[in-house]
């Protein structure tokens, strides 16, 4: 299968980055093509980074139309996009943050999530309540590290994550650690064994997820809102992206 692997940032180092940690666990027959967008922020910490974001997986989504991939993949813990991208295809479309709750609920009673900056914390709540995930989640804790600060992650960093999370897993009385940007993606491995509990990282489950929905033949539907967007004159930059 080929799965359309979407980091929404226009950083190229984040998007190598995000597409090792999906090959890492992707089944032998899974091709990852991992893309950016064409504009917007090199990095999302706000709502006026998402807007643009989501402009520009939607414009991903519709490029790949070409060559039609089996799942997609949107690699940002905001879900920027992720309603548009299911309209504009069939294919199984998931965002990081949604699996990542689900899989920290299989294995642990409760759950932190460990992001980046503070003031992005609400925007994970409400990820939280939109997926019904806030009843195992005990607390949603920013470091106020900046995304970019993530690629090749010196000692410093790792630390000030890896304490952060030591201090929710003590004071929310969690078993599990979500990981809140796909920047933190290559942590994982370190942090889990560091921590000795589960370290999620929604890049690699949602990986996982995807191949599992292709595999039982699942596709997104197309009765009601995911239906095509309705075709209409585009204007400006965006006229080539028109449906």
């Amino acid at each position: 299968m080929k799965l359309l692997l979407i980091n929404p940032n226009t950083t190229q180092a984040m998007t190598d980055a995000i597409a090792e940690a999906a090959r890492a666990v992707a089944s032998p027959g899974t091709e990852i093509v991992a893309v950016q967008p064409s504009f917007g922020p090199v990095s999302i910490e706000s709502h006026y980074d998402e807007a643009f974001a989501a402009a520009g997986v939607a414009e991903q989504v519709r490029l790949a139309a070409a060559w039609r991939p089996d799942a997609v993949v949107i690699a940002c813990f905001g879900d920027p996009g992720l309603e548009a991208a299911r309209e504009a295809t069939d294919a199984p479309v998931l965002g990081i943050a949604e699996p990542a709750f689900h899989a920290a609920g299989m294995l642990a009673t409760g759950f932190s999530v460990i992001t980046t900056m503070t003031r992005t914390c609400i925007m994970a709540e409400r990820l939280l309540q939109r997926y019904g995930a806030d009843q195992h989640c005990r607390g949603v804790h920013g470091t106020d590290i900046p995304v970019l600060d993530l690629e090749g992650c010196g000692v410093e960093t790792l630390q000030q994550i890896e304490d952060a999370a030591r201090e929710a897993l003590a004071r929310d009385r969690s078993g599990a650690i979500v990981l809140g940007c796909a920047g933190m993606a290559p942590l994982c491995a370190t942090l889990s064994q560091r921590l000795g509990v589960p370290v999620i990282d929604g890049v690699a489950v949602a990986a996982k997820f995807a191949e599992a929905l292709v595999g039982l033949g699942l596709r997104t539907s197309k009765h009601g809102d995911y239906a095509p967007p309705l075709p209409k004159p585009f204007v400006g930059w965006a006229s080539p992206l028109r449906w």
